[in-house]
Protein backbone atom coordinates (compact mmCIF):
# COMPACT_ATOMS: atom_id res chain seq x y z
CA UNK A 1 0.00 0.00 0.00
CA UNK A 2 1.30 3.44 -0.94
CA UNK A 3 2.25 5.91 1.79
CA UNK A 4 -0.40 8.38 0.64
CA UNK A 5 -3.09 5.72 0.85
CA UNK A 6 -1.94 4.68 4.34
CA UNK A 7 -2.03 8.27 5.58
CA UNK A 8 -5.47 8.76 4.04
CA UNK A 9 -6.85 5.70 5.81
CA UNK A 10 -5.36 6.70 9.17
CA UNK A 11 -6.68 10.24 8.79
CA UNK A 12 -10.16 8.97 7.90
CA UNK A 13 -10.19 6.71 10.95
CA UNK A 14 -8.99 9.56 13.15
CA UNK A 15 -11.76 11.88 11.92
CA UNK A 16 -14.46 9.25 12.45
CA UNK A 17 -13.40 8.18 15.93
CA UNK A 18 -12.58 11.70 17.11
CA UNK A 19 -16.13 12.73 16.21
CA UNK A 20 -17.51 9.82 18.24
CA UNK A 21 -15.29 10.72 21.18
CA UNK A 22 -16.35 14.37 21.12
CA UNK A 23 -20.08 13.70 20.76
CA UNK A 24 -20.89 10.43 22.45
CA UNK A 25 -18.17 8.49 24.18
CA UNK A 26 -15.73 10.58 26.22
CA UNK A 27 -18.16 11.11 29.09
CA UNK A 28 -18.75 7.36 29.37
CA UNK A 29 -15.02 6.71 29.48
CA UNK A 30 -14.36 9.41 32.10
CA UNK A 31 -17.15 8.33 34.42
CA UNK A 32 -15.92 4.73 34.55
CA UNK A 33 -12.15 5.21 34.69
CA UNK A 34 -11.62 7.82 37.37
CA UNK A 35 -7.93 7.46 38.10
CA UNK A 36 -5.68 5.44 40.36
CA UNK A 37 -6.37 7.21 43.63
CA UNK A 38 -6.33 10.51 45.49
CA UNK A 39 -3.59 13.10 45.86
CA UNK A 40 -3.18 15.19 49.01
CA UNK A 41 -3.66 18.87 48.19
CA UNK A 42 -3.85 20.92 51.44
CA UNK A 43 -5.32 21.19 54.93
CA UNK A 44 -8.13 23.57 55.79
CA UNK A 45 -10.27 24.35 58.81
CA UNK A 46 -12.96 21.86 59.69
CA UNK A 47 -16.47 22.77 58.50
CA UNK A 48 -19.77 21.20 59.59
CA UNK A 49 -20.48 18.17 57.44
CA UNK A 50 -16.82 17.25 56.87
CA UNK A 51 -15.81 13.64 57.39
CA UNK A 52 -14.40 13.05 60.88
CA UNK A 53 -11.94 10.60 59.31
CA UNK A 54 -10.44 13.47 57.27
CA UNK A 55 -9.26 15.36 60.37
CA UNK A 56 -5.49 15.90 60.47
CA UNK A 57 -4.86 15.35 64.17
CA UNK A 58 -1.27 16.61 64.11
CA UNK A 59 -2.26 19.98 62.62
CA UNK A 60 -5.33 20.13 64.88
CA UNK A 61 -3.21 19.62 68.00
CA UNK A 62 -0.62 22.18 66.87
CA UNK A 63 -3.10 24.93 66.00
CA UNK A 64 -5.71 24.24 68.67
CA UNK A 65 -8.69 23.92 66.31
CA UNK A 66 -9.78 21.12 63.96
CA UNK A 67 -8.30 20.94 60.46
CA UNK A 68 -9.05 18.40 57.72
CA UNK A 69 -7.00 17.05 54.84
CA UNK A 70 -8.21 17.91 51.34
CA UNK A 71 -7.58 15.50 48.49
CA UNK A 72 -8.02 15.73 44.73
CA UNK A 73 -8.55 12.86 42.33
CA UNK A 74 -5.46 11.55 40.58
CA UNK A 75 -6.91 11.66 37.09
CA UNK A 76 -4.09 10.27 34.98
CA UNK A 77 -4.33 6.61 34.02
CA UNK A 78 -2.19 4.23 32.02
CA UNK A 79 -4.20 2.52 29.30
CA UNK A 80 -2.77 -0.51 27.51
CA UNK A 81 -4.22 -1.83 24.27
CA UNK A 82 -3.35 -5.49 23.70
CA UNK A 83 -4.32 -6.40 20.14
CA UNK A 84 -4.29 -9.82 18.50
CA UNK A 85 -2.68 -9.56 15.02
CA UNK A 86 -2.65 -13.28 14.25
CA UNK A 87 -3.72 -14.43 10.79
CA UNK A 88 -7.28 -15.22 11.89
CA UNK A 89 -7.86 -11.47 12.26
CA UNK A 90 -7.64 -11.02 8.50
CA UNK A 91 -10.95 -12.82 8.07
CA UNK A 92 -14.13 -10.87 7.39
CA UNK A 93 -17.30 -11.90 5.58
CA UNK A 94 -18.48 -8.28 5.38
CA UNK A 95 -16.67 -5.22 4.04
CA UNK A 96 -14.66 -5.19 7.27
CA UNK A 97 -12.11 -7.66 8.60
CA UNK A 98 -11.78 -8.48 12.28
CA UNK A 99 -8.46 -6.65 12.37
CA UNK A 100 -10.01 -3.51 10.86
CA UNK A 101 -12.76 -3.58 13.48
CA UNK A 102 -10.13 -4.06 16.22
CA UNK A 103 -8.19 -1.05 14.90
CA UNK A 104 -11.26 1.18 14.86
CA UNK A 105 -12.27 0.24 18.41
CA UNK A 106 -8.69 0.68 19.62
CA UNK A 107 -8.59 4.08 17.94
CA UNK A 108 -11.77 5.16 19.75
CA UNK A 109 -10.37 4.01 23.09
CA UNK A 110 -7.00 5.67 22.45
CA UNK A 111 -8.53 9.06 21.61
CA UNK A 112 -10.85 8.81 24.62
CA UNK A 113 -7.79 8.21 26.78
CA UNK A 114 -5.72 11.12 25.50
CA UNK A 115 -8.75 13.42 25.70
CA UNK A 116 -8.73 12.63 29.42
CA UNK A 117 -4.96 13.20 29.67
CA UNK A 118 -4.17 9.50 30.07
CA UNK A 119 -1.17 7.65 28.71
CA UNK A 120 -1.72 4.98 26.05
CA UNK A 121 0.49 2.03 25.17
CA UNK A 122 0.24 -0.84 22.70
CA UNK A 123 1.15 -4.50 22.64
CA UNK A 124 0.67 -6.48 19.43
CA UNK A 125 0.89 -10.28 19.53
CA UNK A 126 0.47 -13.34 17.38
CA UNK A 127 2.10 -16.60 18.45
CA UNK A 128 4.85 -14.34 19.80
CA UNK A 129 5.27 -10.78 21.04
CA UNK A 130 5.26 -8.72 17.83
CA UNK A 131 5.51 -5.12 19.07
CA UNK A 132 5.47 -3.15 22.32
CA UNK A 133 5.02 0.62 22.44
CA UNK A 134 5.44 2.13 25.90
CA UNK A 135 2.57 4.27 27.24
CA UNK A 136 2.80 7.96 26.36
CA UNK A 137 0.52 10.90 25.71
CA UNK A 138 -0.20 12.99 22.64
CA UNK A 139 -1.88 12.87 19.26
CA UNK A 140 1.21 11.89 17.26
CA UNK A 141 1.84 8.98 19.64
CA UNK A 142 -1.78 7.85 19.30
CA UNK A 143 -1.62 8.07 15.50
CA UNK A 144 1.48 5.86 15.55
CA UNK A 145 -0.44 3.30 17.61
CA UNK A 146 -3.30 3.32 15.10
CA UNK A 147 -0.88 2.99 12.18
CA UNK A 148 0.74 -0.05 13.76
CA UNK A 149 -2.58 -1.75 14.49
CA UNK A 150 -3.75 -1.22 10.92
CA UNK A 151 -0.59 -1.91 8.94
CA UNK A 152 1.88 -3.84 11.11
CA UNK A 153 3.07 -6.94 9.28
CA UNK A 154 3.40 -9.71 11.90
CA UNK A 155 6.03 -12.41 11.72
CA UNK A 156 3.85 -15.07 13.33
CA UNK A 157 0.51 -16.42 12.14
CA UNK A 158 -0.71 -18.29 15.22
CA UNK A 159 -2.11 -17.02 18.52
CA UNK A 160 -0.44 -17.12 21.93
CA UNK A 161 -2.20 -14.71 24.32
CA UNK A 162 -0.33 -16.12 27.33
CA UNK A 163 3.03 -14.82 26.06
CA UNK A 164 1.56 -11.33 25.52
CA UNK A 165 -0.06 -11.23 28.95
CA UNK A 166 3.09 -12.51 30.67
CA UNK A 167 5.12 -9.75 28.98
CA UNK A 168 2.60 -7.11 30.05
CA UNK A 169 2.72 -8.32 33.66
CA UNK A 170 6.52 -8.05 33.69
CA UNK A 171 6.92 -4.67 32.00
CA UNK A 172 3.88 -2.67 33.22
CA UNK A 173 4.32 -2.71 36.97
CA UNK A 174 1.77 -0.06 38.00
CA UNK A 175 -1.92 -0.90 37.78
CA UNK A 176 -3.30 -0.07 34.32
CA UNK A 177 -6.55 -0.25 32.41
CA UNK A 178 -5.99 -3.04 29.88
CA UNK A 179 -8.22 -3.56 26.84
CA UNK A 180 -7.52 -7.04 25.47
CA UNK A 181 -8.81 -7.12 21.87
CA UNK A 182 -8.88 -10.57 20.25
CA UNK A 183 -11.08 -13.23 18.70
CA UNK A 184 -9.89 -15.53 21.54
CA UNK A 185 -9.30 -18.41 19.14
CA UNK A 186 -6.38 -19.85 21.06
CA UNK A 187 -5.17 -22.64 23.28
CA UNK A 188 -5.75 -22.41 27.03
CA UNK A 189 -4.35 -19.19 28.52
CA UNK A 190 -6.42 -19.12 31.73
CA UNK A 191 -3.40 -18.92 34.06
CA UNK A 192 -1.90 -15.86 32.38
CA UNK A 193 -5.21 -14.00 32.16
CA UNK A 194 -5.94 -14.72 35.83
CA UNK A 195 -2.63 -13.10 36.84
CA UNK A 196 -3.31 -10.07 34.62
CA UNK A 197 -6.81 -9.64 36.05
CA UNK A 198 -5.39 -9.47 39.58
CA UNK A 199 -2.76 -6.87 38.66
CA UNK A 200 -4.73 -4.69 36.25
CA UNK A 201 -8.23 -3.56 35.37
CA UNK A 202 -8.73 -5.98 32.48
CA UNK A 203 -11.53 -5.71 29.89
CA UNK A 204 -11.83 -8.36 27.18
CA UNK A 205 -13.13 -7.21 23.78
CA UNK A 206 -14.07 -10.23 21.70
CA UNK A 207 -14.05 -9.62 17.95
CA UNK A 208 -16.11 -12.07 15.93
CA UNK A 209 -17.51 -12.61 12.46
CA UNK A 210 -20.90 -14.22 11.84
CA UNK A 211 -19.48 -16.77 9.42
CA UNK A 212 -17.27 -18.20 12.18
CA UNK A 213 -20.35 -19.50 13.99
CA UNK A 214 -22.98 -19.92 11.26
CA UNK A 215 -22.33 -21.69 7.94
CA UNK A 216 -24.39 -20.62 4.94
CA UNK A 217 -26.25 -23.31 3.00
CA UNK A 218 -24.06 -23.12 -0.12
CA UNK A 219 -23.00 -26.69 -0.91
CA UNK A 220 -19.43 -28.04 -1.00
CA UNK A 221 -16.89 -25.53 0.36
CA UNK A 222 -13.25 -25.60 1.46
CA UNK A 223 -12.44 -24.15 4.87
CA UNK A 224 -8.88 -23.04 5.60
CA UNK A 225 -7.33 -22.36 8.99
CA UNK A 226 -5.72 -18.95 8.46
CA UNK A 227 -3.10 -19.63 11.14
CA UNK A 228 -1.97 -23.13 10.15
CA UNK A 229 -2.95 -23.30 6.48
CA UNK A 230 -4.79 -26.60 7.07
CA UNK A 231 -7.77 -27.13 4.76
CA UNK A 232 -10.89 -29.24 4.98
CA UNK A 233 -13.68 -29.78 2.47
CA UNK A 234 -17.22 -29.93 3.85
CA UNK A 235 -20.76 -30.02 2.54
CA UNK A 236 -22.40 -26.87 3.90
CA UNK A 237 -25.72 -27.95 2.37
CA UNK A 238 -25.87 -30.75 4.97
CA UNK A 239 -27.95 -29.56 7.93
CA UNK A 240 -26.06 -31.84 10.34
CA UNK A 241 -22.71 -30.41 9.23
CA UNK A 242 -23.97 -26.87 9.81
CA UNK A 243 -25.29 -27.88 13.24
CA UNK A 244 -21.94 -29.42 14.24
CA UNK A 245 -20.10 -26.32 13.06
CA UNK A 246 -22.38 -24.09 15.18
CA UNK A 247 -22.01 -26.42 18.17
CA UNK A 248 -18.20 -26.22 18.02
CA UNK A 249 -18.39 -22.40 17.88
CA UNK A 250 -20.74 -22.33 20.90
CA UNK A 251 -18.45 -24.65 22.85
CA UNK A 252 -15.48 -22.35 22.25
CA UNK A 253 -17.50 -19.29 23.31
CA UNK A 254 -18.76 -21.09 26.43
CA UNK A 255 -15.20 -21.92 27.50
CA UNK A 256 -14.03 -18.34 26.89
CA UNK A 257 -16.95 -16.99 28.93
CA UNK A 258 -16.20 -19.45 31.74
CA UNK A 259 -12.57 -18.31 32.04
CA UNK A 260 -13.51 -14.63 31.95
CA UNK A 261 -16.35 -15.04 34.44
CA UNK A 262 -14.17 -17.10 36.80
CA UNK A 263 -11.65 -14.25 36.91
CA UNK A 264 -14.33 -11.53 37.07
CA UNK A 265 -13.22 -10.01 33.78
CA UNK A 266 -15.70 -7.80 31.93
CA UNK A 267 -16.40 -8.79 28.31
CA UNK A 268 -17.61 -6.86 25.27
CA UNK A 269 -18.70 -8.82 22.19
CA UNK A 270 -18.36 -7.04 18.83
CA UNK A 271 -19.07 -8.34 15.32
CA UNK A 272 -17.73 -7.24 11.95
CA UNK A 273 -20.21 -5.26 9.92
CA UNK A 274 -22.19 -4.12 12.98
CA UNK A 275 -22.16 -0.71 14.64
CA UNK A 276 -19.87 -1.20 17.64
CA UNK A 277 -20.76 2.02 19.47
CA UNK A 278 -24.04 0.79 21.09
CA UNK A 279 -22.27 -2.26 22.55
CA UNK A 280 -19.41 -0.15 23.92
CA UNK A 281 -21.74 2.47 25.40
CA UNK A 282 -23.96 -0.21 26.94
CA UNK A 283 -20.92 -1.78 28.59
CA UNK A 284 -19.73 1.54 30.03
CA UNK A 285 -23.22 2.43 31.31
CA UNK A 286 -23.58 -0.96 33.03
CA UNK A 287 -20.14 -0.65 34.56
CA UNK A 288 -20.88 2.87 35.79
CA UNK A 289 -24.06 1.63 37.49
CA UNK A 290 -22.09 -1.16 39.19
CA UNK A 291 -19.55 1.35 40.50
CA UNK A 292 -22.31 3.56 41.91
CA UNK A 293 -23.80 0.62 43.83
CA UNK A 294 -20.49 -0.24 45.53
Amino acid sequence: METEEILKKIRGLEIKTRALVETAFAGDYHSVFKGRGMNFEEVREYQPGDEIRAIDWNVTARLGSPFVKKFTEERELTVMLIVDVSASGNFGSTSQSKRELAAEVACLLAFSAIRNNDKVGLLLFSDRLELFIAPKKGRSHTLRIIREILFFDPVGRGTNPAAALDHLNKIVTRRAVVFFISDFQAEDFSRAIAVTARRHDLIAIRIQDERESILPDIGIITLEDAETGDQIEINAADRQVRAQFAQLARAQLTETMRVLRQNRIDRIDLRTGDDYLPALRSFFKQRERRLMVR
